[in-house]
């Protein structure tokens, strides 16, 4: 699972000083659990993520990530995660084949393993038919799903996903959400960031909004509704945004 403990995040800039881009926040994603992560642009969201992923040091703060320390055991963590982040960072010379068997060796995968591991994922994300095209001629959302692939290749059990949707059609989203739900009913740890409410609402079990950096509120969507009185996650989203709502899911 994912633990966070007082996670904060600090960059200095000449000429603004000091700004706690994640200002001591506190969560639990569990196994077995889809964590929707929810927040405006420059919510602290991706910097939340790249923490986690060991790409950013945190200023202060733990987070351990299957037990591992994020500053103390940076390459365990890397071992046991799969991180996308919203720069797909595929190479557009390579098809998606290719890319797999390069990450695949990087993560030490055996040729046999790799070989049943790159059928496997293909097949799941409906990619058979444009496995040995190059990147660079791919839609969109062929792209995102060769990311996502390279992220779930060497069957990591915990995920950490960066708008895994954004810009596809119904579709495209449509096949990795249920990818998504799969790894879920595998017993991976999932946490999740969209700025699409509705699909938020499908897939998540517990849900956190960050603004300013901080946690507005955590909990179920019946949680959600309960503590802020609305029905729809858009609703609940835009009053904690407005601070409406912050004191009493604070308390």
């Amino acid at each position: 699972m994912i633990q966070i403990q007082d996670l904060t995040k600090i960059f200095r800039d000449k000429k603004r000083g000091e700004r706690a881009v994640v200002d001591h926040i506190s969560l639990e994603v569990r196994d077995g659990e889809i964590f929707g992560l929810l927040g405006p642009n420059g919510a602290g969201k991706t910097t939340t993520l790249r923490m986690l992923a060991t790409l950013l040091k945190p200023t202060s703060g733990r987070a351990t990530v299957d037990g591992h320390e994020v500053t103390t055991a940076p390459a365990e963590v890397r071992r046991n995660i799969g991180f996308l982040s919203g720069d797909m960072g595929l190479y557009h010379r390579l098809t998606p084949r290719e890319i797999l068997r390069f990450f695949g060796r990087l993560n030490g995968l055996s040729e046999e393993r790799l070989r049943a591991r790159t059928a496997e994922i293909l097949a799941l994300l409906h990619m058979e038919e444009f496995a040995d095209t190059k990147v660079d001629v791919l839609s969109t959302g062929m792209r995102q799903r060769a990311a996502l692939a390279r992220t779930l290749l060497h069957d990591p059990r915990v995920l950490i996903l960066d708008e895994p949707t954004s810009g596809l059609d119904v579709p495209a989203s449509r096949v990795i959400e249920e990818f998504i739900l799969q790894a879920k009913r595998a017993g991976k740890c999932i946490l999740y960031s969209t700025h699409v409410m509705e699909e938020a609402e499908f897939l998540c079990d517990r849900i956190a909004v960050i603004n300013e950096g901080r946690i507005r509120i955590t909990g179920t969507m019946s949680e959600l509704k309960a503590a802020t009185g609305r029905e729809r996650l858009r609703e609940i989203f835009l009053d904690l945004l407005d601070n409406k709502f912050a004191a009493a899911a604070a308390s």
